[in-house]
């Protein structure tokens, strides 16, 4: 792939025009347009602000590497020192600039996670197996076996099984 259309296809990921680009870089317009056809080569410092604009650098961008799309069941890494009855497996390890941790969240009948105090970010879980109780705030929330949940992590907040059975969430914050 030529330095150009990597450029361009960054910028539209960003959902940058050409000219927003080039206002938060101080540069001109036409030097991105000419840059992104390949018709004028920039400076290293030149490249460096871009992507730093971009939200990458150098390392990550001239980077080949396919980055990882299967993450296996045998690859999942446990969570440590949790309360009884709870367990919990990191879905994708070692993965660069993520935006999410996925998780799967296994709590024995009358098990409970550790509260959370309040942190950035959202919470989406979806129930595989039995019933949970969601505690946002002192507030409870059901939720059974199908039903998915979504909140902001500006809650103090944890979960609970209320149930005679295991209950397995997937469980996903925004980090």
């Amino acid at each position: 792939m030529k330095l150009g259309s990597k450029l361009k296809r960054l910028r539209l990921a960003r959902g940058y025009t050409q000219e927003e680009l080039a206002d938060r870089c101080d540069l001109s317009r036409s030097f991105i347009s000419q840059l992104e056809s390949d018709k004028v080569s920039p400076s290293v410092e030149t490249l460096e602000r871009i992507l730093r604009v971009l939200g990458t650098d150098l390392k990550h961008f001239f980077s080949d590497e396919q980055k990882k799309i299967i993450f296996k069941k045998d690859e999942r890494v446990p969570v440590y020192d949790l309360p009884k009855g709870v367990n919990i497996e990191i879905l994708m390890d070692a993965v660069e600039d993520k935006e999410l941790d996925a998780k799967i969240v296994e709590l024995e009948p009358g098990a409970q996670t550790e509260q959370e105090g309040y942190h950035d970010g959202d919470e989406f879980g979806y129930v595989i197996e039995g019933s949970v109780d969601i505690y946002i705030d002192g507030k409870r929330y059901r939720a059974n076996e199908g039903d998915c949940f979504y909140y902001s992590g500006d809650c103090v907040h944890y979960m609970r099984n209320p149930g005679k059975e295991k209950a397995k969430i997937l469980w996903i914050q925004t980090i």
